[in-house]
């Protein structure tokens, strides 16, 4: 798979001597970062990363601002770090998540690392040992293809001065999925083989919901097994939406880019079982595969662009918790909630229809 790389640089620190050790690359995804990077390597910096040999790669890609530079002189000026963690800035002059979830996975991780973490660049560690605990989370089950860390909004975590709009943000927060058998795309580890097995179709908009579907379906040749995905007690803190424009554009994103991945499933499942995985390795080859793919499988009769399923699932979500259906608090965000749906799912049915919809993001 071709790609293109600018300058990279490693600052090398001395590896744990340990027997035991782990060998754990961390993927930080930064694009257009240069605002909080250097925030986010501290909070790496200061993590406990006893039993690992440990690497940060910060994954700069597509970046026009100054990402790279801060984290590079940050990390060579730095005295915070462990003896046993390394950082090494990559520069990837192409942008976009699964593009540099792959290079990442299939190029520059090493090639004897046994877990990969994945975490975005603009996240909170509030504790010092979550990494710890997502690589123990992980190794302990060998079942297991990811370990999640439980996202949660900065207005949850900090509930302190919050609008109206805030609190209702807030008190939504966790009505749409069940984080543990999802991919929390902010925050997960995979033990390195299993990730390498996968690739990703360049130019997906959910890439984290295509990664769990091809986790839990091995590719698409056989049932959910959710037993390959868990989490545990690990957490971290990420930067809410705050104005309900942002959350209408953010959304409809999340809803159109999941109508996509819905219609690749299909298409998928149709191929041959030996084809599968060879199929995703030609998908993240190809900077037009996922757009012809669009093109052959969407609209589809009745729904149009958007499955219906998309305006419906939080209330079939609360309806499979009884205790929560008959809530006051619950029933006014339910309401609340189905309008806002009900908005974002016409406005990507007409963002798809008018053709401006697949790029938008």
């Amino acid at each position: 798979m071709a790609q293109t790389f600018g300058r990279r640089q490693t600052v090398t620190m001395q590896p744990s001597t340990g027997n035991q050790v782990t060998r754990v690359d961390i993927g930080v995804f930064a694009h257009n970062e240069a605002k909080g990077i250097e925030r986010t390597l501290e909070a790496l910096l200061r993590q406990d990363v006893t039993g690992m040999d440990a690497r940060i790669l910060v994954l700069a890609n597509g970046c026009t601002d100054d990402t790279a530079r801060l984290a590079r002189t940050f990390a060579q000026s730095t005295t915070i770090a462990p003896s046993n963690l390394k950082v090494e800035v990559i520069e990837l002059t192409r942008g976009g998540k699964s593009r540099t979830w792959n290079s990442y996975v299939h190029e520059l991780s090493r090639q004897d690392a046994e877990v990969l973490i994945f975490t975005d660049a603009d996240i909170e560690l509030p504790e010092t040992d979550s990494l710890l605990r997502l690589v123990k989370g992980l190794t302990a089950n060998p079942r297991l293809h990811a370990f999640n860390s439980h996202p949660i909004k900065d207005i949850v975590y900090r509930p302190e001065n919050l609008s109206a709009m805030d609190k209702v943000i807030a008190m939504s927060s966790e009505t749409l999925n069940d984080w543990k058998t999802a991919i929390c795309g902010s925050l997960y580890a995979m033990p390195a083989a299993k990730a390498r097995l996968l690739h990703l179709p360049i130019g997906l908009a959910v890439e984290d919901g295509f990664l769990r579907a091809m986790i839990l379906t091995d590719a698409m040749t056989m049932e959910e097994d959710f037993s390959r995905i868990d989490g545990g007690d690990v957490f971290h803190v990420f930067a809410s939406e705050r104005s309900v424009s942002a959350l209408i554009r953010h959304q409809t994103r999340i809803v159109i880019g999941s109508a996509i991945n819905t219609a690749v499933f299909g298409a998928l499942h149709r191929l041959p079982k030996d084809q599968h995985y060879k199929e995703l390795a030609r998908a993240a080859s190809q900077d037009n595969w996922l757009n012809e793919m669009i093109r052959s499988q969407l609209p589809r009769w009745p729904d149009g662009w958007i499955p219906l399923h998309y305006l419906t699932k939080r209330i079939k979500f609360i309806a499979q918790q009884p205790k929560k259906l008959f809530h006051p608090r619950h029933i006014v965000v339910l309401a609340v909630g189905f309008v806002f749906d009900l908005v974002v799912y016409v406005n990507a049915q007409i963002k798809m229809t008018i053709g401006v919809g697949a790029g938008h993001w």
